[in-house]
């Protein structure tokens, strides 16, 4: 009576190994493999679109594409999924790809870097020219510290070159370390920012006005008319390094101007000589929606030349006291000094609706620091040591551009804004 069921019991053991071995066939049928398509070769239409029609009729999943131009030549890199044939798939992107002389290489299985990782800092290195020494020189020391680089692009060709690296740090104080140490060495400008969205987040800038966003020293220029000049410029120097009192310098300088004809200030204001690029870089973030000013230890007679002539939105600056049309010699109400700079750039972050960690400073003196500090991005212009220690990053060439390729404005960027606007692409850095 029990051999039947005994026989029962062997058939459906049978019959339920043979389903699973289907099971395991079909699951190996629809395995999903992970395929890495490269495609280099001379850049020229129609690449992209061949080689994602050939995708597209192997039914494949996308998960990841890069690509890039250098100096004629492209490297695309496509990471797809697919349940299919991956040789089948390999072997028809090759054939295709062939048909336009590019380059192909396939790899097939997962690598372990399955997802792209995210960028925790984005640095800019510039120079003029930039070497290639700084960049190994980055990349030695990155491999020390575990830091990986993600990507590379170039941001800039003119006035300076520039690329932009997006890395992933373990540490952030060793990465600011480490670069600062690699830019003081090579001579170039690394700029170290926190990548996401806080850095596109900017959206007012202010800047120092002497030695800044103008070549020279205003009370310097109406001091040429007191044949006091040489006073006056070693008083500012020794002010600008944070050796003297900068209101106390301000009072004692102002002094050597009395009796100036206030005509003069109107001269000096219609010949300002702005920094290169000045013009270019207050252009562009404008059009980009940023509120732009100047926050000057100078003099509001002076400076509102340049208001008008950049459109600037706002001005910080001492005003000097004029009677029967002579300088008194006299500054007239609160002085803007260190600590006043600082609360001008509040003032205008708050009447304008943006966050203090939305704005951005520039400058060169020691009466910056507290602006450069209390900004969402400090930058040293050409500054002194001592400023530099209080910025976020710092700029060392003779042009304002660069404030842009920081900010990740690209030149290509910038050019193809003037163009449309009908200004040349290029020519003198204003």
């Amino acid at each position: 009576m029990n051999e039947p069921r005994h026989i029962d019991s062997l058939t459906e053991r049978r019959q339920a190994e043979t389903r699973l071995a289907e099971q395991q066939h079909l699951g190996r049928q629809r395995q999903a493999y992970s395929v890495l398509i490269t495609v280099s070769g001379a850049d020229r239409p129609g690449v992209t679109g061949l080689l994602f029609t050939v995708l597209s009729q192997h039914e494949v999943d996308v998960v990841d594409v890069d690509q890039v131009v250098v100096r004629g030549r492209l490297t695309l890199g496509v990471v797809v999924e697919t349940t299919g044939d991956p040789e089948r798939l390999q072997e028809a992107v090759e054939q295709a790809m062939d048909t336009l002389k590019m380059r192909v290489d396939v790899v097939i299985g997962d690598d372990g870097e399955s997802s792209k990782r995210t960028p925790t800092h984005v640095l800019v290195v510039l120079g003029k020219p930039l070497q290639a020494k700084a960049i190994g020189s980055l990349a030695r020391r990155f491999g020390e510290l575990g830091v990986n680089i993600e990507t590379i692009q170039r941001i800039a060709d003119y006035p300076v070159t520039g690329v932009e690296l997006s890395v992933t740090a373990p540490d952030d104080e060793t990465l600011r370390a480490a670069v600062a140490e690699i830019g003081a060495a090579t001579k170039v400008d690394i700029a170290v920012q926190r990548a996401g969205l806080a850095r596109r987040s900017k959206r007012l800038i202010v800047f120092d006005v002497d030695s800044t966003l103008i070549t020279g020293e205003v009370i310097e220029l109406l001091a040429d008319h007191t044949g006091r000049r040489a006073e006056v410029e070693a008083i500012t120097t020794a002010a600008m390094r944070g050796e003297l009192d900068f209101e106390q310098s301000l009072r004692h300088r102002v002094a050597m101007l009395e009796g100036l004809d206030a005509a003069v200030l109107d001269e000096v204001g219609r010949s300002l000589e702005l920094t290169p690029g000045a013009r270019t870089t207050i252009r562009t973030l404008k059009r980009l929606g940023y509120r732009c000013g100047i926050v000057s230890g100078g003099f509001t007679q002076v400076a509102r030349h340049l208001v008008t002539e950049l459109e600037l939105d706002f001005v910080a600056a001492n005003t000097l006291e004029v009677v029967d049309n002579r300088l008194t010699g006299k500054v007239i109400g609160e002085v803007v000094d260190r600590q006043g700079k600082a609360r001008a750039l509040a003032r205008f972050a708050m009447e304008s609706g943006v966050a203090m960690n939305q704005t951005v400073a520039v400058g060169d003196g020691a009466n910056d620091i507290d602006m450069l500090s209390a900004a969402g991005l400090g930058i040293a212009f050409n500054a002194k040591p001592m400023v530099a220690e209080f910025a976020d990053t710092t700029l060392n060439q003779p042009f304002l551009d660069p404030v842009l390729f920081i900010l990740g404005i690209s030149r290509d960027e910038v050019e193809a804004a003037d163009t449309a606007d009908g200004l040349s692409r290029r020519g003198p850095q204003v």
